[in-house]
């Protein structure tokens, strides 16, 4: 069979990703702080845009509307704004990121990812993928991933994350347990219990509230706490004052044992989080707020003082087109028209979209606002998307570096999504917390060998109660609770008091 040439002609269909929808796709999964650069760069580059200087909106095309109050009576209010969301049926995935199809995208062609940049950045961004990669992880960073796999319930990741932002540099914990616990409407056992599982983290002395309590943690690490010890850590001061005798006469101990201890001592860390990268602070601004209303409202609305306020100079293009003469000239200054103009529809319609992810989601967790942490609701992406009529993909792009301020604080927006057990009889989902909950009960009411549930047992009585869980799920919901299994628990009950 011989080999030859020939042409060929193909039909196809593709999608072709413009770099204004880029752009539009991009700005929503920015924070604040850098969409603010992103704009500080595109006025130096475009000469038609400019700062809205002016403190009242401008008649006859106010803003959009930047505020919305959510009921739980009254569904139909989280469905304010329907032209602001995509067609399913007829946008392409593209488009629906923004919930607004430009009308230059090309019927047909190949996607052209050539221009989307390093790392999923903007062109020219150093801190791209390979920033990533070489910078050092921070502390919080190294304690997140770490929450990740913790396998707590969705109440303790919750008051996990808040503690975590309370740890500084040095890695101990500057908030007020008590204060905390009011805040987030939980127990201050549940906050205490929670402070005790990232204590176990590494590194080793994390999440103390003091000089004490960081070495006390990393000598019980390498079992070398006894009271010796704990009385030699009870009188830090007479050891920076070098009080020997004092310090034999409280510890109870001879002279080489004290040099034993103090030279033990020395090989501490009282900076556990010192190893780790640092990163400049910054304050967390949020993006939206959220306040009580009258009647039982939710008052959502966004922070102005986050929103670039842009203006296209129609009056320096009418200027400067007059006295282009060259086709680059007339080139140069019809395409910095079109991106100005591109760029304030994308930022009116970014802001358009985080109002209505984070309406969506108040309305979705309007008892944890109410009633406290041990109240969130079972959510995720797919829920919200199919409330406003958009993608997954926007959901997650809205909530990435988003900020909503609370009555109980301020949170990101990722912070509302929990995980779910379903119902064994088709009803409403129960939330993992709740069926934890129910676990740690049947536990507690054991009194003798004979009343222990196995993990099997447990597994049968909540598809009694309506829950459709596996036994693997038990397993892992008691370890995280830090139960021993049904034989420990048993030889416990048998062993004489």
């Amino acid at each position: 069979m011989a080999l030859s040439a020939r042409l060929e002609l193909r039909q196809g269909q593709g999608l072709v990703i413009t770099p204004q929808l880029q752009q539009a796709i991009k700005l929503l999964q920015l924070s604040n702080l850098e969409l603010e650069a992103y704009v500080d760069g595109e006025l130096e580059r475009n000469p038609l845009l400019q700062r809205d200087e002016r403190d009242a909106e401008p008649e006859g095309d106010p803003e959009p509307q930047a505020a919305a109050e959510i009921s739980t009576d009254q569904a139909s209010d989280s469905h304010a704004n329907a032209e602001l969301d995509a067609r399913r049926d007829e946008a392409s995935p593209g488009e629906r990121a923004t919930g607004d199809a430009p009308d230059d995208i090309p019927p047909g062609g190949a996607v052209d990812w050539s221009t989307v940049g390093k790392g999923g950045g903007f062109d020219g961004d150093a801190d791209g993928f390979e920033g990533v990669l070489t910078r050092d992880k921070t502390l919080i960073e190294h304690l997140t991933d770490q929450l990740a796999v913790a396998r707590l319930s969705p109440a303790e990741s919750a008051v996990a994350s808040v503690l975590i932002d309370a740890v500084d540099e040095a890695g101990y914990l500057r908030a007020d347990l008590a204060e905390t616990a009011e805040r987030l409407g939980c127990t201050l056992e549940l906050v205490e219990r929670v402070l005790g599982v990232l204590q176990g983290f590494e590194p080793t002395g994390v999440c103390a509230r003091d000089v004490r309590d960081c070495l006390m943690l990393q000598l019980k690490e390498l079992d070398r706490y006894d009271p010796a010890m704990a009385a030699l850590l009870d009188n830090l001061e007479l050891v920076a004052k070098r009080d020997m005798a004092g310090l034999r006469r409280i510890c109870g101990v001879d002279e080489e044992d004290l040099r034993d201890m103090l030279s033990e001592l020395r090989a501490l860390t009282p900076r556990p989080g010192a190893a780790f990268g640092a990163e400049p602070v910054q304050p967390v601004v949020p993006d939206v707020t959220v306040r009580e209303g009258q009647g039982g409202l939710w008052h959502v609305e966004l922070n102005g003082d986050t929103l670039p306020k842009l203006l296209v100079d129609q009056r320096y293009h009418a200027h400067v087109s007059g006295k282009a003469r060259s086709d680059q000239e007339k080139t140069f200054v019809s395409d910095c028209l079109a991106s100005a103009n591109w760029l304030v529809k994308s930022l009116d319609q970014r802001a358009k979209t985080i109002l209505k992810v984070s309406s969506e989601i108040v309305r979705q967790q309007d008892a944890f606002l109410a009633y406290g942490v041990e109240h969130l609701r079972p959510l995720n992406l797919k829920t919200v998307a199919d409330a406003i009529g958009m993608h997954e993909s926007t959901v997650s792009r809205v909530t990435s570096n988003k900020h909503l301020a609370t009555p109980r604080g301020v949170f990101e927006l990722k912070f509302f999504f929990t995980s779910s057990i379903a119902s064994s009889e088709g009803g409403e989902a129960h939330s993992a917390e709740s069926v934890r909950h129910k676990i740690r009960q049947l536990i507690e009411a054991e009194r003798n060998d004979a009343d222990v549930h196995s993990d099997d047992a447990i597994v049968d009585i909540l598809h009694g109660a309506g829950v459709d869980i596996a036994r693997r799920t038990v397993a892992k919901y008691r370890e995280a609770l830090r139960i021993p299994s049904s034989v420990e628990r048993r030889r416990r009950l048998k062993e004489p008091a």
